[in-house]
């Protein structure tokens, strides 16, 4: 078993996801819950089809993510 970052975008009721080593595989969702089970299944997907057409399945690269804070004073906002 491979472990890959996925990347989670959204709020509310509106969430998507990517996974910055495996290009154009992509999901969206309702909730953050179900947006990670669908990402994990796009991935399944995605990753086998490579593997059939013969193409090269990228290994998991991305290591993890870091939020950090920035001064108001350096966010412009319109």
């Amino acid at each position: 078993m491979s472990r890959y970052l996925i990347v989670i975008e959204g709020e509310g009721d509106s969430y998507s996801a990517y996974a910055p080593d495996v290009p154009g595989c992509v999901a969206a969702a309702d909730s953050r819950e179900e947006v990670v089970s669908l990402m994990r299944e796009a991935m399944g997907f995605h990753l086998e089809s490579l593997r059939e057409h013969g193409d090269p399945v990228p290994a998991p690269s991305a290591t993890g993510s870091e939020m950090i804070d920035v001064d108001d004073h350096a966010v412009q906002r319109s």
